[in-house]
């Protein structure tokens, strides 16, 4: 095939492969033909030589020193036409026979075509798989193609991404031919056809918000940032919260963020068309943070009514109340996602006819008396900042105050999804019933078997007296569960129980 080096070296710069790719298409085609020609392809041989002028097709035969007439043509030759090849030729050699291409018929010509094709488009896919794969959760811009049942179809150079409806927001307007600036949500195989790729673009996800503030705040990039974003929550094309924070005492977050005159945050707000954005001030005190994140509200004073349950209220005047719940609750809730804790607002008035202990006015008034001792923060916050120690209000010291899950030596993993379920102490996981325990499928028996183990090994059950009649406790023999009397089987290993 002379020449043949020349197309090679074409078909590479044409489609952006490397010369070894186009060897392997050559090679997948003719096998193809081979296979079409024969029906077997396990001892067809594609050899190129070294100049890559001539590629040459063999069968791969065994000598057989028999007629014709008894022999898999496909996989042996006689002996006699093998000495016509070779005179050396002997019984039981192996001899790579060369196929004549051009008595190829035309569907074995056609099926080698296809499959060039389909390799072609399977190396184009994974390349193009690998370039996109490291460019996920970034910006990247393409041009609207075609939009489909709401659906817009982006062509993004070498392929097309997918834009769902629900991925848009309602503030966007394009036409076909405009340019989407928009996140590389997701790559991944097509599970309808494994040979496409689905490529998820967004404009509505809160991380195409984090990649346009990188984008127009240089303070944000670099191996070294002086500022960090903590969180950002957004309802698209409404509102989005951004909570930053400084990681040096002589940087101001909220105002770099802004930039001077606001042009930085303008920016930012014409790439979403007008969706509003607030920039405030993380902090690791949740009252300070609450206040912060009610913006653009003004809030007179945030009372924490149940750290554990992380409940607070929020005092505002009566001008500022409809501020600060936003239309039709949207400030409130996106506050509530801001800051992990569930706010509620309330005026003055309003609060006072609230049913709140005199405990927790004493100790939330005692939060805001000295400001001052808490002071700002310039270390990085985790990706959910937690309360710190000298925010949490301690409570009067009970003799018979019940022990806490958490002052014993299980997994924090274990005592976040129990406390999901609102179980802090001991004897509220000790009272629960094994249907409980099966309306709690966060908490695996991994986990109950865990904290069975530690409450065997660290707590001494005495008999307790309820309702005037003493209830014993008791150890599982089996697996040391705890146990009590009324029942007849473990609720772990559901052994039988007999009391005697």
């Amino acid at each position: 095939m002379s020449g043949l080096r020349d197309a090679i070296n074409d078909i590479a710069d044409e489609k952006s492969m490397t010369v070894d790719q186009v060897k392997e298409t050559i090679e997948e085609s003719l096998l193809a033909a081979y296979k079409k020609k024969y029906g077997v392809d396990d001892n067809a041989v594609v050899t190129f030589s070294d100049d890559l002028d001539e590629v040459t097709l063999s069968s791969r035969k065994r000598v057989i020193d028999e007629a014709e007439d008894d022999l898999d043509l496909v996989h042996e030759i006689s002996l006699v036409k093998a000495k016509e090849l070779d005179p050396d030729a002997e019984a039981e050699d192996e001899m790579l026979i060369p196929v004549d291409l051009s008595a190829f018929d035309r569907g074995s010509v056609q099926s080698g075509k296809q499959k060039a094709q389909q390799t072609l488009r399977d190396i184009q896919k994974d390349e193009i798989y690998s370039e996109l794969k490291k460019k996920e959760g970034q910006i990247i811009i393409g041009v609207l193609q075609s939009e489909r049942d709401g659906d817009f179809f982006i062509d993004l150079g070498k392929t097309q991404g997918l834009m769902p409806r629900r991925n848009q927001s309602h503030r966007d307007s394009y036409q076909k031919g405009d340019k989407v600036k928009c996140l590389l949500e997701s790559v991944m195989p097509d599970e309808r056809n494994p040979r496409m790729l689905r490529i998820i673009l967004s404009r509505t996800s809160d991380k195409f918000v984090e990649r346009l503030f990188e984008q127009y705040i240089p303070e944000l990039q670099g191996t070294e940032p002086s500022i960090g974003i903590a969180k950002i929550v957004r309802e698209a094309g409404y509102r989005t919260k951004v909570a930053v924070y400084s990681k040096r005492g002589d940087v101001d977050a909220v105002g770099t963020c802004v930039g001077l005159g606001g042009q930085r945050i303008r920016n930012i707000i014409t790439e979403l068309n007008g969706e509003l954005i607030d920039v405030l001030r993380w902090d690791p005190n949740p009252s300070v943070y609450i206040q912060n994140a009610l913006s653009p509200a003004k809030v007179s004073t945030v009372y924490i009514i149940d750290d554990r349950k992380k409940s607070a209220v929020a005092i505002v005047d009566d001008d500022q109340l409809s501020l600060a719940i936003g239309k039709m609750g949207l400030n409130v809730r996106l506050v509530n996602r801001l800051c992990d804790w569930m706010v509620d607002v309330k005026t003055k008035d309003q609060f006072a006819e609230m049913d709140i202990s005199k405990q927790v006015h004493m100790a939330a008034d005692q939060l805001f008396e000295n400001p001052a001792e808490n002071p700002p923060d310039f270390s990085e916050p985790e990706e959910h900042p937690q309360v710190s120690e000298e925010t949490v209000q301690e409570e009067p010291e009970d003799e018979d105050e019940e022990l806490q899950l958490d002052e014993l030596p299980i997994s924090q993993d274990i005592i976040k999804k129990l406390n999901f379920y609102d179980i802090y102490s001991v004897e509220e996981y000790i009272e629960l019933t094994p249907e409980d325990i099966d309306n709690m499928p966060k908490f695996t028996n991994e986990d109950k078997e865990e904290v069975d183990k530690v409450l065997s090994e660290n707590v001494d059950f005495v008999e307790s007296e309820e309702n005037g009649e003493e209830q014993e406790v008791y150890k599982c023999p089996n697996c040391g569960a705890v146990i009590t009397k009324d029942m007849t089987e473990c609720p772990q290993c559901h052994v039988g129980l007999s009391f005697e």
